[in-house]
C-alpha cells in the first residue's frame, strides 16, 4: 500500500469531495481520508504541496496528436509539443512556406513532406494552394493539414499521384481560377482518394509505437491520464501498435473509436466485438464515431437558417441525413455506443432524428450516444437531447481560438453567444463534458476548463457570459463528466475507492487561483495506476 500526501486532495466525489490522503493498493484507490487516519502507514510526501485532483479525462482527442509531432507544426499559435518545449506560431503563408523549407532541406526527400495546423482565417484568410508548396518542392510529395483536419492542402506532385484534373467529379476538390486543381481537398472522399495515392492507412500514415508514445507524452505534460482517440481505421496494424504500446509503461489509458466511415455498419458491428476481446486496463475498445459534417471555420458544417453570417454556401454532408439514420439504428440495435461529430445545428438535427428514430426501434436505456462538439445547439436540441438521454462533449476551445472569427464572420454575435453552451447542458442536467479535439486545438484539460469558464476569445472579448461554468462545474467536465461520456465512470473520472488511482498532480489549487488564471496552473506528475510519472514541462 502506498499513501500520498497532498495540501489538498478534491475528489470529485459528492460523498467526501475533500482530503489530503489517498491510499492506493495494486493500482486502485483503497481509501482517502486526513493524516490521522492512516497513522502508522509509511506515507509518500513528494506531493504534500501539491493539489491532487482526478487524473484528466480527455473525450475528444487523436492519436495524431502523436503521430503530427513527427512532422513539421505551421500553425498560428505557439504550440507546446510532446516533450513541453513550446513551437512558435507563424503569421504568414511565406513563413508558413519557409519552415516546410527548412523540414523540405533536413528530411530524405524520398519521403511524404508533412505540415500541420495551417488555419487562414488567422493569417487574413489567406489560402494555401499548390503553387505556394510547390516553391517548396513539386516533386516531393507534400501535404499540409488544416487546424480543423477536415481540409488537406496537396501540392501537385500529390495531386498527379491522386488523380485530381480539372475534370475530376469528385466533391471537395476545389478549383483555381484557371480550372485546375488549387490544391485543397475538403470533405471524406477527396481525402480517402489521397490518402490511398500516399499509400496511408489513416490521416497521418502508418501507426507506430513512437506515435503512440509522443500521444502518451502530450497527455502527461497536461495531466491526463485517460484519453480518446476518437477517430481511427483500426486496421489489424494498428491494433498490434496499441496492444503492444499499452503497457504499464504508458502514462495514460486510451479509448480508441472505430471510424463508421472504415466499413460497412454491419461489418463494424462485428469489428467492434471482436475488438473487445482486446481491452485491457490500459487499453479499452467498444466506441464508434461517426463524421456527419465538417468544420465551422472552414465553412464545411451544416448550417441551419440563417446559414453562414458572411453568406457563405451551406457546408457538407459527411453522411447525409437518410443514411445516418441506417447506420445510427444498425449500431444502437446492436448495442454500441456512438460519437457523433455535428458541428453545425443542421447537423444535430439530423442525428438526433437518428437517434429518437434508434430509440423507438430498439428502446434502451443509457445509450449514452454521444453528440461531439455539437457547436451550435439551439435551445429546443438541448431540450431534445435531454429528452433522448444523449449526452454532449462540448468544443470550449472554439470561443478562444475562432470566437472572433464565428463572431463577425462565420455565425454572427447572437449565435456566437450561445455556442458550445456548456451552462445551458448543465441547467438541463445533460451529462456533458469539454474537449480538445487535439491536435485541432492544443492538448490541454486545464486550457479547457479556462475557456468554458472565461469564455474570453483571442482579441479578449467576453463571448457568451451567459455561457460561463465555475470552476468547479468546469473540472467535473474534464474528469468525471468526461468519464461518463465514455462509459468508464465506474472506474475513472474522480477519487473513489475502488476506482483506478489515476490522478493529477497539480502545483496549485484551481479553486483558490483566479479564474482567469486557471490555465495557467502547472502540471507536476500524473500518476496512473498508482504508478507516478513526472510531467517532465520545463
Amino acid at each position: 500500500m502506498t499513501v500520498f500526501e497532498a495540501r489538498r486532495v478534491i475528489t470529485m466525489d459528492s460523498d467526501r469531495p475533500d482530503a489530503t490522503h489517498v491510499a492506493v493498493r495494486d493500482g486502485r484507490i483503497l481509501a482517502i481520508g486526513a493524516a490521522e487516519d492512516f497513522a502508522g502507514q509509511p506515507v509518500d510526501c513528494r506531493f504534500a504541496d501539491c493539489v491532487i485532483l482526478p487524473g484528466f479525462v480527455e473525450g475528444h482527442a487523436h492519436v495524431m496528436e502523436g503521430t503530427l509531432w513527427k512532422h513539421t507544426y505551421v500553425g498560428a499559435g505557439d504550440r507546446r509539443n510532446p516533450a513541453g518545449e513550446l513551437v512558435p506560431g507563424l503569421s504568414s503563408i511565406d513563413g508558413v512556406v519557409e519552415r516546410l523549407a527548412q523540414a523540405h532541406a533536413a528530411s530524405p526527400t524520398d519521403e511524404t513532406l508533412v505540415g500541420w495546423g495551417f488555419d487562414p482565417l488567422h493569417i487574413k484568410g489567406a489560402r494555401l494552394t499548390r503553387q505556394d508548396l510547390d516553391q517548396v518542392s513539386a516533386e516531393r510529395p507534400m501535404v499540409v493539414f488544416h487546424a480543423s483536419l477536415h481540409i488537406i492542402v496537396a501540392n501537385s506532385r500529390v495531386l498527379e499521384m491522386a488523380g485530381f484534373d480539372a475534370d475530376t467529379p469528385i466533391a471537395g476538390v476545389v478549383k483555381g481560377a484557371d480550372g485546375q486543381p488549387s490544391g485543397e481537398l475538403q470533405g471524406i472522399a477527396a481525402r480517402l482518394r489521397l490518402l490511398r495515392a500516399l499509400g496511408w492507412t489513416s490521416w497521418a500514415g502508418e501507426l507506430e509505437a513512437a506515435d503512440v508514445a509522443r500521444f502518451g507524452a502530450a497527455a502527461r505534460v497536461q495531466g491526463i491520464t485517460t484519453i480518446a482517440d476518437l477517430h481511427n481505421d483500426l486496421p489489424d496494424s494498428t491494433i498490434e501498435i496499441y496492444r503492444a504500446a499499452c503497457t504499464e509503461d504508458l502514462p495514460v489509458r486510451i479509448v480508441p473509436a472505430l471510424a463508421s466511415a472504415s466499413c460497412a455498419p454491419e461489418d463494424g458491428v462485428a469489428r467492434i466485438a471482436a475488438l473487445r476481446a482486446h481491452n485491457t486496463e490500459r487499453l479499452r475498445f467498444g466506441l464508434v464515431k461517426i463524421i456527419v459534417d465538417g468544420s465551422i471555420q472552414g465553412f464545411t458544417a451544416r448550417l441551419g437558417a440563417p446559414g453562414y453570417h458572411n453568406g457563405a454556401p451551406n457546408g457538407m454532408w459527411y453522411v447525409a441525413p437518410d443514411d445516418l439514420k441506417r447506420i445510427v439504428g444498425i449500431y444502437h440495435a446492436a448495442g454500441v455506443q456512438l460519437h457523433i461529430h455535428t458541428n453545425g445545428d443542421e447537423a444535430t438535427e439530423a442525428a438526433l432524428d437518428a437517434i429518437e428514430l434508434a430509440l423507438k426501434a430498439e428502446p434502451r436505456a443509457d445509450h449514452r450516444h454521444t453528440l461531439q462538439h455539437c457547436q451550435l445547439a439551439r435551445p429546443a436540441q438541448l431540450e431534445r437531447a435531454k429528452a433522448l438521454g444523449v449526452c454532449l462533449n462540448l468544443f470550449a476551445n472554439h470561443v478562444y481560438y475562432w470566437g472572433d472569427i464565428h463572431r463577425d464572420l462565420t455565425v454572427g454575435p447572437e449565435r456566437v453567444a450561445r455556442m458550445n453552451a456548456a451552462k445551458s447542458a448543465g441547467r438541463l442536467g445533460i451529462p456533458f463534458s469539454i474537449h480538445s479535439d487535439a491536435p485541432v486545438t492544443p492538448l490541454g484539460p486545464l486550457f479547457a476548463a479556462w475557456c468554458a469558464v472565461n469564455r474570453i476569445s483571442s482579441s479578449g472579448a467576453v463571448l457568451g457570459p451567459d455561457e460561463r461554468l465555475s470552476v468547479g462545474e468546469a473540472l467535473h467536465a474534464i474528469t468525471l463528466g468526461a468519464a461518463h461520456t465514455l462509459h468508464m465512470d465506474s472506474e475513472v473520472g474522480s477519487i473513489t475507492p475502488g476506482k483506478h488511482a489515476d490522478f493529477a498532480v497539480l502545483a496549485e489549487d484551481p479553486f483558490a487561483v483566479a479564474p482567469e488564471k486557471l490555465r495557467d496552473i502547472s502540471v507536476v506528475a500524473t500518476v496512473v495506476g498508482g504508478k507516478v510519472f513526472p510531467a517532465a514541462r520545463p
